[in-house]
């Protein structure tokens, strides 16, 4: 709960099966395909390299394939294009959340399976038969792709263009959140939470969806939200009604214990209020 990626509200994903390095910030990638995650990364933008599942050679047609997804805001977006080098896209259209012109919209998400072994084994170990696995039933909807955050959770599944994250995932749960974004809907169980959106914020949305039992992906959203010290306030709005969520951070030791060598720091609820309705008063008409 409440640990998907904070900064990623914008998503450039590369299509290339080669190997890939432990961190794309270092550049060591052919030269088109290290200049396009350079510009991501000065622009906030997070770069993703994918392949397709059990893939390991290069497309025969030439350019780069790449998808980018606006996950911010109310009405997210994905779209796919062939470049011919890092010229061709233009981020700063994603940033301003316009379709690049070299892109067109997709009408289907995509999900992505973190594999990525030179970040974390257990990534490539439980990711690559679960990745497979979700291919078969979702052909052309399913990807590979290196580090998405949160290696202790592998297998990860994030799904695009609302960057919801699911962890700890075994091929049927994987299955079963794919459908249900596809159907418009989360579900809490192994649900990580929404990337790009302040960790509180992220918990304070959880735990308004496990009192309400809403599941629309669209329904709930932090309105606003302040901290003091280490207890955040957030305001949620889910479908018509708003809550005050109060949550503050808590740590425990994960399952494995000290073989991950760290203490895992989430949140609970510390109150839970439903707000009454603004009343605005009507002047009398004269």
């Amino acid at each position: 709960m409440a640990s998907a990626t904070v900064g990623a509200r914008l998503w450039l994903l590369i299509e290339y099966p080669g190997p890939w390095p432990s961190h794309l910030e270092s550049l060591a990638l052919p030269g088109p395909i290290s200049e396009l995650v350079r510009r991501a990364l000065d622009r906030g933008i997070r770069p993703q390299l994918i392949r397709r599942p059990g893939r390991r050679t290069r497309p025969r047609d030439q350019g780069l394939h790449v998808l980018v997804a606006y996950a911010a805001g109310e009405s997210p977006w994905l779209a796919r294009g062939v470049v011919a080098g890092p010229d061709d896209l233009d981020l700063d259209a994603l940033v301003a959340g316009v379709v690049p012109e070299s892109c067109i919209l997709e009408d289907e998400p995509v999900f992505l399976v973190c594999t990525h072994a030179k970040r974390n084994a257990c990534c490539a170990r439980i990711g690559l038969p679960l990745a497979r696995s979700l291919a078969e039933k979702l052909p052309d909807r399913v990807w590979e792709t290196s580090h998405v955050g949160g290696d202790r959770y592998a297998a990860n599944l994030v799904c695009l263009p609302h960057g919801i994250f699911y962890g700890s995932m075994s091929q049927a749960a994987a299955l079963t959140a794919a459908n249900a974004y596809r159907s418009g809907e989360v579900i809490l169980d192994r649900y990580r939470g929404r990337a790009g959106i302040p960790e509180p914020s992220q918990a304070a949305e959880h735990f308004a969806r496990v009192h309400t039992g809403e599941r629309s992906v669209g329904a709930v959203a932090v309105e606003s939200s302040r901290s003091d010290g280490d207890v955040t306030e957030a305001i949620v709005r889910c479908g018509d009604v708003r809550f005050q969520v109060v949550v503050e951070p808590s740590a425990f030791t994960p399952p494995c214990g000290t073989a991950c060598a760290e203490t895992i720091t989430t949140y609970r609820l510390v109150s839970l209020d439903r707000l009454a309705p603004v009343q605005y008063a009507t002047p009398a008409l004269t």
